[in-house]
């Protein structure tokens, strides 16, 4: 297994996640990688923190003490709490699989370890069941922070970040609610928290957020030197001609290198309202049959949300194209016009090479350019390309 991957299980987990990276490099299962030791040793330091955390319930005032209590602000977290971490780095340097490695070395009772996407999702449902239960419109962030403490005081989120303004709207509020509750955060994420939301409208707002978060999680840069992903990437075929059971066994395997996952859950991506299913994704890696990208009746800014959200698409089963079924043709070039532009890998299974795809029909010249742009990115040096969220 190379360095990067995720999914490693540590031998020693009471000895913390530390003694268990120097075993795997060791054992030649992981690349000696400085940057990556480092990482280890600040989390054996929060391992160490963490064993047999108990977050402090904190006593509701009486009477008296709501009428003459302190007027001192409320502090962030009960004291006595370990501030969490914030593991920054490019995609590709092995943040999933330090977390992987942390998450099961953790010694606390209550812990779950998400996507930071599934989590924001799990969220907005049930904030928006707490409103139909609530028509009188009580606040449902508090009860919201009450429910997700009894599920687990240490949060370990992969791949956090946030392009949805409906997402960006509660963080704040609802950071806040949990770091109250004593609820530790470890996140991985491929942008700094000062760049988080970066250029979108409304960033004035989610600026207590982010300096709730440098306050709370201690910041660590991941400077690995290698990008293990993209070196995985590039020793790998990327086109299968035809779409058969071949086809589909390389792509299989090609999510299990990418991800470490031989399958994973689907994830919904919010885009102007509306709810756009990606069947499966894992690690930043999405995949998907031809008909759920582009047999439905998907646009521009759904093939944008996709692209932001994954460095790489698995897709399965791309038929000829041609008049009779010229609208998916239509969206497919438009997806591939927007994987290229956002320097996303493509990992795809078809019934014929590019150039031979859409030999007639309308707008069969226009595919031209796109068939053009598929080769390009199974080129060497597309593949070494880092993804533009």
């Amino acid at each position: 297994m190379r360095a990067g991957m995720t999914a490693l299980v540590p031998a020693k987990p009471a000895e913390g996640p530390l003694p268990n990276y120097r075993a795997l490099v060791a054992a030649g299962d992981l690349a000696p990688d400085t940057a990556q030791e480092l990482a280890a040793e600040t989390m054996q330091g929060l391992w160490r923190r963490l064993a047999g955390y108990e977050p402090k319930v904190e006593q509701k005032a009486g009477l008296l003490g709501r009428l003459f209590g302190s007027k001192k602000p409320a502090e962030d977290a009960p004291e006595g709490t370990p501030l969490g971490l914030y593991l920054v780095g490019e995609v590709g340097r092995g943040k999933s699989m330090l977390m992987d490695l942390f998450f099961a070395c953790a010694q606390v009772r209550l812990k779950q370890r998400l996507h930071f996407h599934q989590f924001m999702q799990n969220c907005h449902r049930r904030i928006h069941a707490w409103k139909q239960a609530n028509p009188r419109g009580e606040d449902p962030i508090q009860p919201l922070a009450d429910s997700i403490r009894a599920e687990a005081s240490l949060l370990c989120f992969d791949e956090f970040q946030v392009h949805d303004i409906s997402d960006a709207m509660i963080l704040g509020r609802l950071f806040e609610a949990l770091f109250q509750r004593g609820v530790v955060v470890v996140a991985t994420s491929n942008t700094a928290p000062a760049d988080l939301f970066k250029g979108k409208p409304g960033r004035d707002a989610f600026l207590p957020f982010i300096a709730l978060i440098q306050r709370r999680l201690e910041v660590l840069f991941l400077d690995a030197a290698r990008d293990y992903r993209r070196e995985r990437i590039r020793g790998m075929p990327t086109w299968h001609v035809p779409a058969d059971g071949r086809a589909e066994r390389a792509l299989d395997a090609a999510f299990l290198e990418l991800t470490g996952e031989a399958t994973a859950p689907p994830m919904e991506l919010t885009v102007l309202g509306r709810q756009v299913l990606v069947p499966q994704a894992a690690r930043g890696v999405a995949r998907a049959d031809f008909e759920a990208l582009c047999g439905l009746p998907l646009g521009p800014a759904d093939y944008l949300a996709v692209a932001g959200q994954f460095h790489t698409l698995v897709l399965d089963g791309v038929p000829r194209l041609g008049p009779d079924n010229f609208d998916k043709a239509r969206r497919f070039i438009t997806l591939i016009d927007t994987l290229y532009e956002h320097r996303c890998k493509l990992v795809a299974s078809a019934e014929a090479l590019p150039d031979t795809l859409y030999e007639r029909g309308e707008n069969s010249a226009m595919f031209g350019r796109t068939a053009s742009r598929w080769l390009e990115m199974q080129s060497q040096d597309y593949l070494a390309l880092s993804h533009l969220t």
